[in-house]
């Protein structure tokens, strides 16, 4: 009777072990609809722990908001980059860009990574629902787009949280993006005419590639109240901008000049023609910072954020009126995790003067 009861008792620890396995992969298999930012409406799981991003711009939102549950990066960051970055990204598959014109899609390490989800962000583009479309059913994930340009980046961070179970995430990410832009257009509102600054954005080794008025890469310029001094027919949006002759630039004739890194900024003031431009001259030429990604654009994302702080800062700091590197210290905390040192923050504003 003892060995039919043990037996019995086996048996039905077998079945509830069974069973609670069961409903765990019922539970993981439970899916919600949602509808993505190109209208598109996807079945995707209701808790999610692996993310994979569908290429750069992605990858850059990812590792700032939730580094711990990606699973992939589209390109693994410079070791520069990463002295600044959360470190799990060193170690994750590279997939490549996923879909478009350059796409280098790693479809096996994509597979082999067990991502739930792929998540394209940034701009809208023309045809991308039926682009996600063809990269969901090729990889059998689902995938969605939101979209995070300045003007939807806090409800893109939002949306993330609700996406992946992080609304605290999402919400101090958000209230970030409205605290900036507020900020950014109160004191916008105060410059008066007469004190408006205009601007080149200097990019390519020669520096006349030109990121000119009404590029999304020169988006900065305008949210802080600058005059972009640079103005063509047909506008690039591209990182390099127009390419524009030194001609051209001596005309326009800008109060400040903001070089790139790769630019000619160490050795303006020796050339010929550039050192005759009034804000070489004067000495009103800086070189943007760029750990761990350009603050102002190339691309045109989050980055932007610190760019605000800094280029309105730089211009008009009787109305942007901060410590910067306070400011610095801050949005690195917040968005990468970063505990920047006051000596680093300064080495980094000292750095982008001449």
């Amino acid at each position: 009777m003892k060995r039919l009861i043990s037996i019995a008792l086996i048996i039905t620890l077998v079945f509830t072990s069974l069973f609670a396995q069961a409903v765990q992969e019922e539970v993981k298999k439970e899916t919600v609809s949602f509808t993505d930012s190109s209208g598109r409406v996807i079945e995707i799981p209701a808790t999610i722990d692996r993310v994979a991003p569908s290429g750069a711009v992605a990858t850059m939102f990812l590792s700032a908001f939730a580094p711990e549950k990606m699973c992939t990066v589209s390109g693994r960051p410079s070791n520069a980059q990463m002295a600044y970055l959360p470190e799990e990204l060193a170690s994750l598959p590279e997939t490549g860009q996923m879909y478009g014109s350059k796409a280098t899609l790693n479809l096996e390490e994509l597979l082999a990574s067990g991502a739930e989800l792929v998540i394209d962000l940034g701009d809208f583009k023309d045809g991308i629902q039926e682009d996600l479309d063809a990269l969901q059913a090729q990889i059998g994930i689902p995938v969605i787009f939101i979209e995070a340009n300045m003007e939807s980046m806090a409800s893109a961070f939002r949306t993330l949280g609700k996406v992946l179970s992080m609304e605290e995430r999402g919400e101090a990410l958000g209230s970030f993006v409205d605290r900036t832009l507020a900020m950014a257009a109160e004191n916008k509102a105060k410059i008066k005419e007469e004190e408006v600054v205009s601007v080149m954005y200097a990019t390519t080794s020669d520096g006349l590639g030109t990121n000119a008025k009404g590029s999304t890469q020169a988006q900065v310029l305008e949210i802080v109240g600058a005059e972009n001094a640079i103005v063509v027919e047909n506008v690039s949006d591209k990182g390099g901008g127009n390419q524009i002759n030194l001609e051209t630039a001596m005309m326009a004739d800008p109060d400040v000049i903001i070089f790139t890194e790769e630019s000619i900024y160490k050795e303006v003031s020796t050339l010929s023609g550039w050192k005759e431009m009034t804000a070489v001259k004067n000495g009103s030429y800086y070189m943007v910072p760029t750990m761990p990604y350009n603050w102002l654009g190339n691309p045109p994302s989050m980055n932007m954020l610190i760019g605000v702080w800094w280029l309105g800062n730089l211009l008009y700091p009787e109305y942007y009126s901060y410590s910067m590197v306070d400011k610095a210290r801050e949005i690195y905390s917040l968005l990468w995790g970063y505990d920047l040192s006051v000596e680093e923050a300064e080495t980094m504003l000292e750095r982008a003067k001449n």
